[in-house]
């Protein structure tokens, strides 16, 4: 019989993978003898099952949970429903991968009528167990019944006004006893049927709950972004409830071993005493820091920093604890490896090697790729911030700039940042779960309550998005969809800029510039630099990109469009004399215009590289992108060209192509147009002949687009060599140049052997080669993939994330056969791919050579080359 449920006692730290995070770290701490209430964890097997068998929790685990709960009941002495002494417990998820606030938890569960009454006898403390039967109600409701929980808060909020008091805990037992009757009636009301009374039943329905919430749509979003697969399922973990709300002597608070804004190494975090878990990640009432603790009690703040000390030296890693202080003593409710910024990853790191606690490949595997993303987008301009006008401070939670329009919810920000494009701030009370998807489109998240472990600073800092919490001068009115703050009034639309770093809101737009990078950061890419085996390109099309890619650390440029250059202002009309020539005369006298400005182009790529590979691709897309479309446009080109409308009309008519992006254009055109190809190799090699003789050791890589057929490749080669060797001739110099290939066409993946007889190297365009291989467009798939990712067809945006099955097999397939014809040649990535972590480390799992990205993504593909050869280390 399958084990489908273990005591904390029966696990330990290496059995995240069935236990999920949470469980096996509540294990971990039981054998290291810490003070963690007992209980059990439902594993992420039973949750595969759950799903499995169409949504329902089988007898066998049922019967399994029975059996955990009677042992957990003689552990601590207590019975589920026992109307003198009741035993509750916490229902909480936990999946391997940390997904904080992504699902649900529950909290005193096993209150029902009678047993509330046992508890306030036991307890001598009637309003502590009232207090715990609401909470509870309003959880199960929400939680495990879908009942929003809006319609208990409402009840809440006026009880507090009937009896003129502001905080929870100013009303008296006698209220909190009325209060309770009021939630009952309105679940009964909503649900049509009774609060079931039978803690069991209860249960039950709080684990299926959480099972359930796995598939919720702000934990599918998370996955989707945080490349969780779905097939990993959660698991679930139950826990004999401790009280923080049974007076000022009992507490809960969140802390962490190391401040996960900047990395400094102090016990950073919040507490509140008579409250619950919830009260302080919800941001219902702003907690008090945890250094206040040592004043308030420094006998229990001393215990829990030893006990953070030890936890971050047995885990070898900053900690995120939460604690729930119960009548004086001190209980653990878990730990985990804290969720940080990137600036507190860098410096985390760093310091752990320097503290001898790890190695340098340790360290740089302590980093993800992708948070280096926030490091690398831009800040406020200081001479701009000057001018700023500053409304309120709140909490530095998440570092950064954003600066954005006024949205008041997740769904507005969504529709105003698809509308235009332009960027939005996302203001709230505080934020819930439900907001994940308007807080991934916002730049910024502005909260008026709520301190620096609430939802918000969480979520935010995981994102790398910048967030300022807590801001109580900032009252926000959704329903009118305006804040007041000091009298003044701010709407929907209205501009507004957030610094997450110093916590200060500004009432206007205020200017930003590109971020720098140096100290931490350097140290750690020296790291990683020596541990990667692939090198990292850029893809640049002009001077400004390759020399913020090579500040970035770029070995070359991957991808150089040559097309993006004719759009320039100085040259669209001899490009466009050269569509409507008529024949090669004309057409070649056209492009001898373009000739000096290619020149100069190239030259200005290879001097910011300095010395480094450029592969330029020669002309790619269709001629007709070139020409306008609109009646008046081609009026006025026409007389600017000295043609009739009617002759310029039907030479754009001639151009349209029913599927463009499969019609003439890549190598095609150079083969219908030779003196295309003659143009470009002329500037390519004059360009790499001038930088040599100022000193520079230039070796141009000439790369022919969307080549699937062996013949086409040597056509093209064959003018390309020819007009190179003669211009090289005529020089008396020597220089050395390559010719290759895109590979981006199913065939040409399936031929690579015989291509690769003239190919000299491949590069992988894999936004070309996704679209060819699944058939469906890049521009066009957002429209139906959200229906893919809702019936679980995909995990993912193929666009986003190489698909390693079937765009995967085919660029193995292709790396094999190019190998075999050529063992030396160079292999490549230049499609978007090229930065994304997870598509990093199969490029360097199949063995290319190097992968080429945008500019500001350079430094995260150095970081994941360097963990993929850490984890899976060429020979």
């Amino acid at each position: 019989m399958a084990k489908y449920v273990y005591l904390f006692k029966e696990g330990n730290a290496t059995m995240k993978n069935l236990l999920g995070g949470k469980g096996a770290n509540l294990a971990e701490m039981t054998s290291l003898g810490m003070p963690v209430p007992q209980g059990f964890t439902v594993t992420t097997e039973a949750c595969n099952d759950y799903y499995a068998k169409k949504k329902v929790v089988s007898q066998e685990i049922v019967d399994q949970i029975h059996d955990a709960l009677a042992a957990t009941e003689k552990i601590a002495g207590k019975k589920f429903g026992d109307p003198k002494n009741p035993f509750l417990v916490s229902v909480r998820s936990g999946a391997r991968a940390s997904m904080p606030g992504m699902m649900d938890t529950i909290l005193n569960l096993g209150l029902n009528d009678v047993s509330v009454k046992g508890l306030a006898a036991l307890t001598d403390n009637p309003r502590f167990a009232y207090d715990s039967y609401r909470r509870f109600i309003q959880m199960f409701a929400d939680v495990v019944m879908d009942i929003e929980k809006a319609n208990f808060e409402h009840l809440l909020e006026e009880m507090k006004k009937a009896r003129g008091v502001e905080l929870d805990t100013e009303l008296n037992a006698n209220d909190l006893i009325e209060l309770v009757g009021q939630f009952l009636v309105k679940y009964e009301e909503l649900k049509g049927e009774a609060f079931p009374q039978d803690p069991k039943v209860q249960l039950i329905e709080a684990v299926t709950a959480v099972f359930r919430s796995w598939d919720n749509p702000r934990a599918n979003t998370y996955r989707r972004m945080n490349h969780i697969p779905y097939e990993w399922g959660t698991a679930v973990s139950v826990q004999s409830m401790v009280f923080g709300n049974m007076g000022e002597d009992s507490g809960t608070g969140v802390a962490f071993t190391r401040n996960p804004s900047d990395g400094t190494k102090e016990l950073y975090g919040e507490y509140l005493f008579n409250a619950q878990g919830e009260d302080v990640v919800a941001g219902i009432r702003t907690p008090k820091p945890i250094s206040e603790l040592e004043s308030d009690n420094p006998k229990l703040y001393n215990e829990f920093n030893e006990i953070a000390r030890k936890l971050e030296a047995h885990y070898r890693d900053m900690q995120d604890m939460e604690f729930t202080i119960e009548r004086g003593k001190l209980y653990m409710l878990q730990t985990r490896n804290g969720k940080r910024t990137a600036q507190a990853a860098l410096k985390i790191a760093i310091d752990l090697v320097e503290e001898g606690v790890l190695t340098e490949q340790e360290a740089v595997l302590k980093v993800e790729p992708a948070q280096l993303d926030s490091l690398l987008h831009p800040q406020f301009n200081p001479a701009a911030l000057k001018e700023a006008k500053v409304i309120a401070t709140g909490l530095n939670a998440s570092p950064g700039a954003a600066t954005g329009r006024v949205v008041f919810t997740a769904d507005r920000a969504r529709e105003m940042k698809a509308l235009d494009g332009l960027p939005v701030v996302l203001v709230r009370q505080e934020t819930s779960p439900e907001d994940i998807e308007g807080m991934i489109v916002s730049s910024g998240i502005l909260t008026s309550r709520g301190g620096m472990t609430s939802h918000a600073a969480v979520v935010a800092r995981g994102m790398g998005r910048c967030c300022v919490a807590g801001v109580g001068a900032v009252h926000v009115d959704e329903k009118n969809k305006e804040f007041e703050v000091n009298g003044e009034i701010y709407k929907e639309g209205d501009w507004i800029s957030l610094d997450g770093s110093t916590g200060k809101v500004y009432g206007q737009k205020v200017e930003t510039q590109d971020a720098t990078v140096s100290g931490d950061f350097g140290k750690l890419m020296a790291w990683a630099d020596k541990f990667r085996a692939l090198d990292v390109r850029a893809n640049a099309d002009n001077p400004r990109d390759a020399k913020v890619a090579y500040n970035y650390g770029a070995q070359g440029i991957g991808l150089c469009r040559t097309e993006h250059m004719f759009f320039e202002a100085d040259r669209i009309s001899a490009v466009r004399e050269m569509i409507v020539a008529k024949n090669v005369e004309e057409r070649t006298k056209a492009l001898a215009k373009l000739l000096p400005m290619q020149r100069e182009d190239f030259i200005g790529l290879y001097k910011e590289m300095k010395g480094y590979a450029v592969t330029i691709r020669y002309l790619d897309p269709p001629l007709h992108e070139f020409v306008p479309t609109e009646k008046d446009d081609i009026v006025a080109l026409a007389k600017d060209m000295g043609l009739t409308y009617e002759v310029l009309q039907k030479t754009i008519d001639e151009l349209h192509e029913t599927n463009p992006m499969l019609g003439h254009r890549g190598v095609r055109l150079s083969v219908t147009y030779p003196e295309i190809a003659k143009m470009q190799t002329q500037a390519v090699i004059e360009a790499a002949i001038a930088v040599n003789k100022e000193g520079m050791s230039v070796v141009p890589e000439i790369m022919i687009p969307l080549v699937g057929e062996l013949k086409e490749l040597q056509y093209v080669k064959a003018v390309v060599v020819e007009t190179a060797d003669r211009i090289i001739k005529e020089a008396g110099v020597d220089l050395k140049y390559y010719v290759g290939t895109m590979i981006e066409i199913p065939r040409a993946a399936l031929m690579a052997d015989e291509i690769a007889k003239d190919a000299e190297f491949f590069s992988f365009g894999t936004n070309d080669l996704t679209q060819m291989t699944f058939g469906f467009s890049r521009d066009d798939a957002g429209k139906f993939l959200a229906d893919y990712y809702t019936k679980k067809i995909f995990a993912s945006d193929p666009f986003a994330h190489i698909d390693q099955l079937g765009v995967g097999k085919l660029m193995k397939m292709a790396v094999e056969l190019g190998r075999q014809t050529r063992p030396d040649i160079k292999l490549g990535i230049c499609g978007e791919h090229g930065g994304d972590p997870i598509s990093v480390e199969f490029c360097h799992n199949i063995g290319l050579s190097y992968v080429s990205c945008s500019p500001f993504r350079v430094p995260i593909a150095r970081l994941a080359a360097a963990h993929a050869n850490i984890k899976n280390p060429r020979k």
